[in-house]
């Protein structure tokens, strides 16, 4: 069987010790001004200055997490509000990612109708096979809505499938306003969000899906809400690996999180955007730090990873 992509994010997590993930969702307000006050790049009403110095901010991130976790999600509406050429710099930054040896997550959240849906997984999944591209690559995974159902998906599990890479679908989300519809309940019992983990479970577990750690090209993403129904989505996932975002800014603490993990500490990559890309808005790194904006978020991701092993033993 050859390696799909949830082994080769067992193996990247196995080498840097730690199920972590950093988000890059650049906002060119929040930049350090060393980089926003540069004489090139201090410009907010320029497209062109404004994406220079959110590549550069994004680069830097890169650059400083990456011999630390194992991936990182790239946020392409923090890229897309600057049209063409912001695309072109997000796929310049997974490739830069890449060319750090991450694991690189495009949070695309795309799906449509099924032919609508190969063209996505084409843009945003599949390696280009434009002669005059060949040199750049495409995410290792990207996120998909799955409310349209499996042949929404499928064009993207079958990319996953011949190029070995993944594919994560919203099961939970972090956003304040979820219960809206995941939460409600259906007459069979089970909520909206427990309905769609039925479905992306019977997609993970289908032939050829499954690799040699036992987990799915096909993963969940899944933000915990409480001890008993992350529990139950846990269960209700056994092949899916969760991608899990809320953590820090958006209030999820590790002990939180720590159901989202199987018993042997596998089975979820944890993400971390705000809290590590800013950390030096943060008083407790500032006075540490003082100026050093990149040292205060290599110590951001550090504590991340630190306060995620603390929950997470076995990871």
């Amino acid at each position: 069987m050859s390696e799909n992509f949830a082994d080769r994010l067992l193996a990247a997590i196995r080498r840097k010790g730690t199920p972590t993930c950093v988000g890059i969702d650049p906002e060119y307000q929040r930049l350090p001004a060393d980089i926003a006050d540069h004489q090139e790049m201090n410009d907010a009403t320029d497209t062109e200055a404004s994406l220079d110095a959110v590549l550069e901010f994004s680069r830097r991130v890169i650059r400083i997490v990456a011999p630390l976790v194992p991936a990182v999600k790239i946020n392409i509406a923090f890229f897309e509000r600057y049209y063409g050429e912001g695309v072109d710099g997000y796929f310049d930054l997974v490739q830069e990612a890449a060319e750090h040896d991450l694991i690189v997550i495009g949070d695309v959240k795309r799906a449509d109708i099924g032919h609508s849906s190969a063209a996505y997984a084409e843009a945003h999944l599949a390696d280009p096979a434009f002669a005059n591209l060949e040199d750049r690559v495409a995410p290792d995974a990207v996120t998909v809505n799955p409310y349209f159902g499996l042949d929404a998906i499928k064009p993207f599990l079958q990319v996953a499938r011949a190029e070995q890479k993944g594919v994560f679908a919203l099961v939970q989300t972090s956003n304040e306003t979820w219960h809206e519809l995941q939460g409600l309940k259906l007459e069979t019992g089970l909520s909206v969000s427990e309905r769609v983990a039925t479905l992306v479970n019977a997609w993970a577990s289908e032939p050829g899906m499954i690799g040699n750690g036992g987990f799915s090209v096909l993963g969940a993403v899944v933000s915990p809400r409480d001890p008993e129904s992350t529990v139950t989505l846990r269960a209700m996932l056994p092949h899916s690996f969760f991608l899990v975002p809320g953590y820090g800014t958006q209030g999820r603490d590790a002990a939180a999180i720590a159901p989202c993990f199987k018993s042997d500490g596998t089975g979820a990559l944890v993400t971390a955007s705000r809290s590590v890309i800013y950390a030096y808005e943060d008083m407790k790194y500032i006075e540490r730090f003082t100026s050093e904006w990149e040292a205060c978020i290599e110590q951001a991701c550090r504590d991340f990873i630190a306060d995620l092993g603390k929950a997470i033993p076995h990871a």
